[in-house]
């Protein structure tokens, strides 16, 4: 995939601050979070982390509580019967749905524009250059322990070199290969010299188109190569070199963008960006300054919000915590290349026609229904059960909590609510989440779970397989 494209995601997004809740909620250490009318208990919480299966951990209530939370604000909409479906909410939640098809729509325009020689002439003399090999080889290889008594495999190897020749070199390869080339006659091939092990890629180099080379010694045994012509390579060499030409002339283009960006990575960038992958709802509204370029500054809410804009941000967060600190520049300079080159479609006013836009937004309004089908509080069932819309609330509230229980505990099959669904119910409605609480939810999970496991231990049957030493039962068939 190009570098100059994105995908929008549709994964589980992180959860991000409700400032009109903030104040009001921080002194409130007994509730964990709020979502609409609805509130979970600091005890509530405890008592499903204690009783369920799952570790009793900081992170792992994290996740109940960022899964409550949507769940929770789909209730308040199905409740109000309310299947957002107002435009201007739907753009906002699928910003990386719309920031991909414009710069795809703009890696087409720019890309067009490349020079790209695909004559033979340029392509010939770009294979004797050589930054691109094509080979066939035989490979006699070593048997396992026997690396330092070689002599005999060797004198055979170079027995059968003697006698090959352009003519019957495929077939000496199907008679003596002892890899997975003999049934195509030892082709390896078009491929970069740094793809082999430096031994044999310098014997192919040696040669010149069409001969046939010594003895190559590698780690796997003795080779006996060919250097293929260009007339042998042409077919997949032509489409290997347009390939090349195209990275090629992609990297200039970013280079240029790079440079005429005027990047600048600050030193704490990667603690910055750590931070905000351990937790994005921290700092959806974080103004630290992570780098700058001619666009402004760069922040640790742009960091949060590329990251919940990729398909799979989860596994991302988990990646940039294993990673070592000097990867985490890359990453950013990534993420700037992605701001410049978002700009540069901006000003190139590239933008998404009215079917491409119908698309996307029908795209997300087809993800409200399965997401209440799956919790099951559709409209239609909460009317069958309650009147008013607060009636319908805890109607909703009581089963997504019902539903919850079992999740936790392996018996509900997971609903998944796409990151730009909860985007849109996150902006919508009001919610928190207290961090604060939640270690004292943990904290209070832990004597629940001792408990728990206790008391599952002693429902547990005893075991029918005899310890050693004890005496069996005593047969008392025939009596």
């Amino acid at each position: 995939m190009t570098r100059l494209r994105f995908i929008g995601a549709l994964a589980l997004v992180p959860l991000a601050a409700c400032g009109g809740l903030k104040d009001a909620f921080s002194s409130h250490v007994d509730v964990a979070a709020r979502a609409g009318s609805q509130e979970l208990s600091v005890s509530e919480l405890a008592t499903l982390l204690g009783n369920s299966r799952v570790p009793v951990r900081k992170e792992v209530a994290q996740s109940i509580v960022d899964a409550w939370v949507n769940y929770q604000l789909l209730g308040t909409a199905a409740a109000a019967g309310d299947s957002l479906n107002d435009d201007k909410l739907i753009d906002d939640a699928m910003w990386s749905a719309y920031t991909s098809g414009k710069t795809t729509k703009f890696y087409k325009k720019v890309s067009e524009a490349w020079v790209i020689d695909t004559s033979d002439a340029a392509a010939a003399a770009a294979y004797d250059k050589g930054d691109l090999l094509s080979a066939s080889h035989i490979l006699f290889q070593v048997p396992q322990g026997a690396e330092g008594d070689t002599v005999a495999l060797m004198k055979k190897a170079q027995g059968v070199l003697d006698r090959a020749n352009a003519g019957n070199f495929a077939a000496l390869a199907k008679q003596y290969g002892s890899d997975g080339t003999k049934d195509v006659g030892g082709d390896l091939g078009v491929f970069p010299p740094n793809q082999m092990v430096p031994e044999f890629s310098k014997g192919v180099q040696a040669l010149k188109p069409g001969e046939i080379g010594p003895l190559v010694r590698t780690q796997f045994g003795y080779h006996i190569v060919r250097r293929s012509t260009f007339a042998d390579a042409k077919p997949q060499f032509m489409a290997e070199f347009v390939k090349r030409q195209r990275f090629v002339a992609e990297s200039t283009y970013i280079t240029g963008l790079e440079q005429d960006g005027k990047i600048d990575v600050k030193e704490t960038a990667a603690k910055t960006v750590k931070d905000v992958a351990a937790s994005p709802a921290e700092h959806a509204d974080d103004k630290t300054v992570v780098a700058t370029s001619r666009l402004g500054n760069f922040t640790a809410a742009n960091v949060a919000r590329w990251i919940n804009g990729f398909p799979q941000p989860e596994q991302i967060r988990g990646q940039i915590a294993q990673a070592p600190d000097s990867l985490m520049k890359t990453f950013v300079l990534n993420l700037m290349r992605n701001e410049l080159i978002l700009d540069a479609a901006n000003k190139e006013k590239v933008t998404m026609d009215s079917a491409e836009t119908a698309e996307i937004r029908n795209a997300f309004k087809s993800l409200v229904g399965p997401a209440w089908s799956g919790l099951g509080i559709e409209p239609g069932s909460l009317s069958d059960s309650a009147k008013t819309k607060a009636e319908k609330e805890r109607v909703a509230a009581g089963r997504i909590n019902a539903y919850l229980a079992k999740l936790v505990d392996g018996e509900a099959q997971f609903v998944e609510v796409p990151a730009p669904l909860a985007h849109a119910l996150q902006k919508k409605y009001d919610w928190k989440i207290n961090s604060a609480a939640l270690d004292k939810a943990v904290a209070d999970a832990q004597p629940i779970r001792a408990k728990a496991d206790s008391t599952r231990a002693a429902q547990t049957p005893p075991s029918a397989v005899p310890v050693p030493g004890a005496m069996p039962p005593a047969d008392t068939s025939a009596r």
